[in-house]
């Protein structure tokens, strides 16, 4: 049995789980009767990525036509956050606008267990978006974004050893099916980046009809705006953008998003990324042992969602 599966019937958690949700409005009349409010102005949806499979991009088309975190694309409340409460969670997000859905771009918590049973607990109705990628492809821009932003200090051979999140966000099927243990398969939505690379309209059709947003099309501005690591570099001066990532993280954690979007958005931002040499390409021998070792998760992916994906199992030439 899957460890969640044998923690989310536990009686003890579940009213834990309650009495958050009726302590955050205690004061506010019926406890019970504002607690199920709040509720209900949860998220009915989640794209979960993994990290660096197009879920910027969803955020930034998404967000005019959906009630998202403002200030801040990621909340991180359900992995990293929870203990901070409801209300914290809720502060992130607008007021309501009738008939438009409440949801989260969340890349982190693909491979969060906490997230995953929490979420399940707390809105066992959700629906949950996962983007797969080319495993190789994806870990590489992780890296770079992460180095860029001071989160490691190891080279890329380094860090896919020394930091648990390159594989662990790498094991698709096993999340994935862990992911839908926990809500029911037909709440749980599998998608390939390839497809929004290749045809971002019919992939974003698919995902709004999922989630149950009326369709819209894509502007051509929309097209081309695709974010990719590409262009990122090593960073100036690594301990200086180390303390700066974890002063933002501390800001956003205290609520101060909107400082920290207005210090990314001007030219201050330059003096904390980039700077530092460029990243260079990953080198055949290690590309294809990667491949190789990646290849039985592709495989069980394959049969899992019956996509023939030989593009994910060699170096392309």
């Amino acid at each position: 049995m899957d460890a969640f599966e044998g923690a989310v019937e536990h009686p003890r958690k579940e009213s834990w789980i309650q009495r958050l949700a009726a302590r955050n409005w205690s004061q506010k009349g019926s406890a019970t009767r504002v607690a199920t409010g709040a509720l209900e102005s949860l998220p009915s949806f989640f794209i979960v990525g993994p990290p660096r499979t197009g879920t910027s991009w969803l955020h930034e088309v998404l967000r005019p036509r959906t009630i998202l975190p403002v200030a801040t694309k990621e909340t991180r409340f359900f992995d990293t956050h929870f203990q901070r409460g409801l209300d914290w969670y809720l502060a992130h997000y607008p007021r309501p606008i009738d008939g438009w859905r409440v949801g989260e771009v969340a890349p982190t918590y693909f491979a969060s267990i906490e997230a995953r049973q929490r979420i399940a607990r707390l809105i066992p109705e959700a629906r949950v978006v996962c983007v797969f990628r080319d495993p190789v492809e994806r870990i590489l821009s992780l890296y770079r974004v992460k180095r860029a932003y001071g989160l490691i200090p190891w080279s890329f051979e380094q860090a896919i050893v020394e930091d648990p999140e390159f594989m662990d966000t790498s094991r698709y099927s096993e999340h994935y099916r862990a992911w839908q243990n926990a809500l029911g398969p037909g709440q749980v939505l599998a998608t390939l980046y390839d497809d929004l690379r290749d045809n971002p309209q019919s992939y974003l059709d698919k995902l709004v009809d999922f989630v149950g947003v009326p369709r819209f099309t894509l502007t051509a501005a929309q097209y081309r705006s695709v974010h990719t690591s590409e262009s990122m570099t090593h960073p100036r001066n690594y301990t200086r953008t180390r303390n700066a990532t974890r002063l933002a993280d501390w800001l956003k954690a205290q609520r101060f998003d909107k400082l920290v979007a207005a210090v990314r958005d001007s030219p201050l931002r330059q003096f904390f990324l980039s700077g530092g040499p460029p990243f260079t390409e990953l080198p055949a021998d290690l590309a294809a042992r990667l491949y190789e070792r990646f290849r039985p998760e592709v495989e069980n992916l394959e049969r899992i969602l019956q996509r023939d994906l030989a593009g994910w199992k060699s170096v392309s030439l």
